[in-house]
């Protein structure tokens, strides 16, 4: 069966994996932004099953199952155990994560959640070595290297896009050998469907940009400017050191 990258289009690509018969996986899946999204649309056309996490954490299937795991189901507060999305985000050090417990009863973590230095991490290094801890494959499709998820040793290639992790030593090994955690974290994942993500950003650039584009003095535009003569504009000053430009 051919690869991803190797499909003309979307269309092509339901056609070569639908029907693909799977085993009985348990599937969980971060976050509930656009990446979140376009997995759950992969996994109904997979033919998995959804199930809510409480049910995901209590049973085995006999068939695939997947379940979608939000930020209220990830994180709780330090103090009172609530959460609230607008206070995660501002103050991110007053919340523990939740997700470990999914860890032990998980085959395969899509990861899709945003993720900031100090905003806990789904699970910690020494988590991966414990004999409960029963993922086997994490796809990072945030791709935040050394983040949310901690053995994302950095971006693979998408002609090659899983490798392995040693669960001791936390070296890159090759994929799929006993005692490593196979990882997959391609950080230009659109480019393997080009002609689909090229007629959707230009549709979208149609749709919302071109006419400010025309038009000029858009405060749209001004705030997503990043450069202006060389130089970086006021709102990105603090990629200074990252992109060595003033």
């Amino acid at each position: 069966m051919e690869r991803v990258h190797a499909q003309k289009d979307f269309r092509q690509l339901i056609h070569t994996y639908f029907g693909l018969k799977l085993p009985n996986i348990k599937v969980a899946i971060t976050g509930s932004g656009r990446v979140a999204h376009g997995v759950l649309e992969i996994m109904n056309l997979l033919g998995l099953v959804e199930v809510e996490p409480d049910e995901y954490l209590e049973r085995e299937f006999a068939y695939p199952v997947f379940t979608q795991l939000k930020g209220a189901d990830l994180y709780e507060h330090l103090s009172d155990y609530s959460y609230n999305r607008q206070d995660f985000h501002l103050n991110p050090r007053n919340y523990r994560c939740k997700f470990l417990r999914y860890a032990k009863t998980t085959d395969i973590l899509m990861n899709g959640i945003y993720w900031d230095k100090d905003m806990p991490r789904l699970f910690e290094w020494q988590h991966i070595s414990e004999n409960d801890f029963r993922i086997q494959t994490i796809a990072d499709i945030s791709d935040d290297k050394d983040g949310s998820v901690p053995c994302n040793l950095g971006d693979s290639p998408y002609e090659q896009p899983v490798y392995g992790v040693d669960k001791i030593t936390r070296q890159k090994t090759a994929p799929y050998l006993q005692g490593s955690i196979d990882m997959m974290a391609v950080g230009n994942l659109p480019n393997e469907l080009p002609r689909d993500a090229s007629r959707y950003f230009g549709e979208q650039l149609i749709k919302y940009v071109l006419e400010d584009l025309v038009n000029g003095n858009s405060p749209i535009i001004e705030r997503a400017t990043m450069t202006r003569m060389g130089k970086l504009t006021k709102p990105f000053a603090y990629l200074k050191e990252y992109a060595g430009i003033g």
